[in-house]
C-alpha cells in the first residue's frame, strides 16, 4: 500500500500518539516566544535596575583604577583587589541574571512544557543523509521558516529605523549635553529603542506560537486506518471480544439451562419472563435464583421445566420483581420472602400430591408484590 499522504490524515492525534511523540523529544516549540520573553525581562530589567547599576559599576571602575603604591610591590594584594573589583562587577549583573535564568527555564512553559527525553539525545544517522537535508531545505516548512525570516528581518529593521529617526534630533544634540547627562541620555535612548524593537518581536511571537502549535497538531494527525489500529492495539480486535462475548453468553445460558431440572418451581409472566427458584432446607439461608430469562429464552426455560416436570406458576407480578432485582445465583429480596414462601408452600403441596395423591393443592392467587420491586405497578400488585 501507498504511504497515506497528508490529505489522507484527517484524525486529530490520539494521547497515545501525542504520548510516544512526547517520550520521543517532539513537542511545540517557538524560539520566537522564548526569545522574545527574553529579551523582554532583559529590557524591563536594565530599565528598571540600570540607574543602580550603572553607579555600582562606575564605583567598581573608579575603585579599579585607583592604585595604592603598596598594590604595586604586593603581587598578592594586587589580585586580591582586581577578584574583589571582579566579585563587585558580578553582584552587580546578578540580579538581572537570576531574572534571565528564571524566564529562560519558565518560557518552555508557555509552549511544550519542560521535557526531557532520553531518545531525543540518542544518535540518529538519518539525520545526516544528504538527500533528507536537501528535502528539508525545500519543503513547505522551511518555506515558512523563510518568509517568516524575511517578515522579522524587515519588520524590526522599520521599528528600528522608526525609533531612530525619531531620536535624529536628540542624537544631534548629544554633543551640546555633559558627559554625564550624555551618557544618562545614550542610554535613555537606547533602552527605547530595545524595548520597540523587542515589542515588534512581540507580534512575531504572537503569530508564530500558535503556527507552531498548529503545525504540531497537523503534523501529529492520524488516518482512520491508524486510529482504529491502535484501538485494536489499546483494546483488543473488537470483532475478537465481541465474538468472546457471544461464547460467553452461550456457556452462560447452557449453565443456566443445566440448573432447570434441579429447580423447584417456575415462576412466569406467563409469556415474557420466567424465573426457576431452587431451595434447600438447611443448606440456603433463602431461595435462589438459578435460571432467568426473557421473551425467547424465558420460552426454553418453560419448556425445560415442562420436560422435567419442574411445576409452572403464573404470578406476572412477582415473576417481573424477580427478573429485575435478582441475579443468577442470588438469593431473593426480603422483601419477597413471604410471597416466595407462600409458592414454595404450594410447590410442596404439589409434590405431595403427585406422590400420595389426595386434594390438589390450588395455587396461591393473593401474592403480595412491594410496589418498588415491580417496574409495571407503582401501586401495588396482588394476584
Amino acid at each position: 500500500m501507498a504511504e497515506d499522504s497528508d490529505l489522507e490524515r484527517t484524525e486529530p492525534a490520539s494521547p497515545k500518539r501525542l504520548e510516544q511523540a512526547r517520550e520521543e523529544g517532539d513537542v511545540p516549540r517557538s524560539r520566537e516566544l522564548s526569545t522574545c520573553t527574553i529579551l523582554l525581562a532583559a529590557g524591563s530589567a536594565l530599565w528598571m535596575m540600570g540607574d543602580g547599576l550603572v553607579r555600582h559599576l562606575t564605583h567598581s571602575l573608579v575603585t579599579g583604577l585607583s592604585l595604592e603604591r603598596a598594590l604595586i610591590y604586593d603581587h598578592n594584594l594586587l589580585f586580591t583587589k582586581i577578584a574583589s573589583s571582579l566579585m563587585d562587577v558580578l553582584m552587580a549583573f546578578a540580579p538581572v541574571a537570576v531574572l534571565l535564568l528564571i524566564v529562560a527555564l519558565g518560557s518552555p512553559l508557555l509552549i511544550g512544557g519542560w521535557l526531557f527525553s532520553a531518545k531525543a539525545l540518542t544518535p540518529n544517522f538519518s539525520r545526516m543523509n544528504p538527500i533528507s537535508g536537501l528535502g528539508n531545505m525545500i519543503s513547505a516548512r522551511a518555506g515558512v521558516e523563510l518568509l517568516k525570516a524575511i517578515f522579522k528581518t524587515i519588520l524590526v529593521g522599520s521599528v528600528a529605523l522608526i525609533v531612530i529617526m525619531g531620536q535624529k534630533n536628540a542624537i544631534f544634540g548629544l554633543p551640546q549635553e555633559s558627559l554625564t547627562q550624555g551618557i544618562a541620555h545614550v542610554g535613555h535612548m537606547m533602552g527605547v529603542c530595545f524595548l520597540a524593537i523587542v515589542g515588534a518581536l512581540v507580534l512575531i511571537a504572537a503569530i508564530d506560537a500558535p503556527y507552531q502549535m498548529w503545525h504540531y497538531a497537523n503534523k501529529l494527525k492520524m488516518t482512520h486506518q491508524e486510529v482504529v489500529q491502535e484501538s485494536k492495539e489499546a483494546n483488543g480486535n473488537p470483532q475478537i471480544k465481541a465474538k468472546i462475548r457471544q461464547q460467553q453468553r452461550e456457556m452462560a445460558r447452557r449453565r443456566m439451562m443445566s440448573e432447570i431440572p434441579t429447580a423447584d418451581v417456575v415462576v412466569t409472566n406467563p409469556t415474557h419472563f420466567a424465573v426457576a427458584l431452587k431451595y434447600t432446607e438447611g443448606g440456603m439461608g433463602a431461595p435462589k435464583v438459578v435460571a432467568k430469562g426473557a421473551d425467547e429464552v424465558a420460552a426454553k426455560i418453560r419448556e425445560l421445566a415442562k420436560e422435567h416436570r419442574v411445576p409452572l406458576l403464573e404470578a406476572p407480578p412477582l415473576a417481573r420483581a424477580l427478573y429485575k432485582h435478582t441475579d443468577l445465583g442470588d438469593e431473593i429480596p426480603e422483601t419477597l420472602y413471604s410471597a416466595v414462601a407462600e409458592v414454595l408452600a404450594y410447590v410442596f403441596q404439589l409434590r405431595t400430591f403427585r406422590e400420595r395423591g389426595g386434594l390438589r393443592p390450588h395455587e396461591p392467587n393473593n401474592l403480595y408484590v412491594p410496589p418498588e420491586l415491580d417496574p409495571n405497578n407503582q401501586a401495588g400488585a396482588r394476584i
